[in-house]
């Protein structure tokens, strides 16, 4: 048996992704696995404990489970069940594949795990499988060592969580997307007043960076909160119906964001709420 959490960024949605840092932390809510190995070396079994799981998850974790078997030879029967929200901004495919792999293989098979996470999981940042590896909260910058950062959770104990609902579109083609109009952007020609367009979508990237770096000197992350919700918005990733409800977050002394990738349209996928002061340093 083994488990694995779910992550709740606090700042660095997609700035992560063009080198600015981030911060995350590991969620309460979990992925639990069993693994009962088959002597044959044939195709795994999946036996999801929630009958009205989306097919879709099942088909997933069935590829994690042939990776699985690639990498090490074993296969049998794996069983899940957990609390995560799934596709919903809290690291859920990520979590899934190191509760499996830590069920099969073991506590120490980071390598194959992140070999797995990167096979199928194209493009991902690194902040995810950071953070859900390690448990704890981490200081994340692309190409660098993950930095384990003291943050007392009991300061976030009043947060809470909002479903808005599936996002309409999957991660990957969100970070694409953003990725297309952040790369055109930053690299318009200059104009003829000789200065270089910003547009909204670069100035929102750098805006994501300045609040992780905001909260590592102590500033109240409410505040910052509130600052790196609008630049979200700016990227296009906060829908309508998404943002009218932090407003109304926000017009009663609170302040929220969306966790991970949010979306263009549908839901937003988890928000997190913050109704008083935090500060982490």
């Amino acid at each position: 048996m083994a488990s694995a959490t779910g992550k709740i960024i606090l700042s660095g949605e997609y700035a992560v992704v063009f080198g600015k840092r981030g911060i995350a932390i590991p969620s309460e809510k979990r992925i639990n696995t069993m693994f009962t190995a088959s002597q044959k070396n044939d195709e795994s079994t999946i036996h999801w404990n929630e009958k009205s799981e989306d097919d879709s998850w099942v088909i997933y974790a069935k590829k994690i489970a042939e990776c699985i078997r690639e990498h090490s030879g074993l296969s049998g029967a794996f069983q899940i069940n957990h609390d995560l929200p799934l596709g919903k901004g809290m690291g859920a495919s990520t979590a899934l594949i190191i509760a499996m792999c830590r069920a099969a293989l073991g506590p120490d098979c980071a390598k194959i795990a992140l070999s797995i996470e990167n096979e199928l999981n194209v493009g991902n940042s690194g902040i995810d499988f950071a953070v859900i590896w390690e448990e704890k909260p981490i200081l994340f910058q692309r190409k660098s060592i993950p930095e384990m950062i003291d943050i007392d959770l009991q300061k976030l104990a009043g947060y809470e969580l909002i479903d808005t609902g599936m996002p309409s579109e999957p991660t990957p083609e969100l970070v694409a997307w953003v990725k297309e109009k952040y790369m055109s952007d930053a690299h318009d020609p200059p104009s003829a007043a000789g200065t270089q367009r910003r547009s909204s979508e670069v100035d929102a990237i750098n805006i994501i960076g300045q609040c992780t770096e905001r909260l590592l000197v102590g500033e109240d992350l409410r505040v910052v909160m509130r600052d790196h919700h609008r630049a979200q918005v700016a990227l296009g990733v906060v829908p309508q119906e998404v943002q009218c409800l932090i407003a109304e977050i926000e017009g009663r002394g609170g302040s929220a964001k969306v966790i991970g990738a949010g979306a263009r349209t549908g839901g937003g996928g988890m928000v997190l709420v913050l109704p008083s002061a935090v500060k982490l340093a």
